[in-house]
């Protein structure tokens, strides 16, 4: 083997690393840009999951809490006609006596 064939050979493995260099390059960038991609994916999904899970524990805490205030205002209904009832009997006694403070 000559002196030129042996700076070929030299060149030729150059220019083989430089190539093998700019594809590892290149698959390393497209590596990372589908890590990106698929890290963004995952991200909005888990936002997506998140809010719809938030959502249904907000319902369910509507749901309670209407219920709640239903059963308190039943309740509260329940007292007023219970004092109204309560009421018709000495409403003619409370007349007599406001009228008899006013004779008297």
């Amino acid at each position: 083997m000559g002196r030129e064939d042996v700076l070929h050979a030299i060149r030729k493995a150059e220019n083989d690393a430089r190539n093998t260099v700019s594809k590892a390059e290149s698959d390393a960038s497209e590596i990372i840009s589908k890590a990106r991609l698929a890290a963004t994916e995952i991200v909005q999904e888990g936002r997506s999951e998140s809010e719809a899970s938030s959502q249904g524990l907000i319902s369910d805490a509507r749901a309670s809490a209407e219920a709640e205030a239903k059963k308190v205002s039943d309740q509260g209904d329940s007292s007023i006609k219970s004092i109204h009832k309560g009421s018709d009997g000495n409403r003619t006694a409370a007349v007599k006596t406001v009228l008899d403070a006013f004779r008297s």
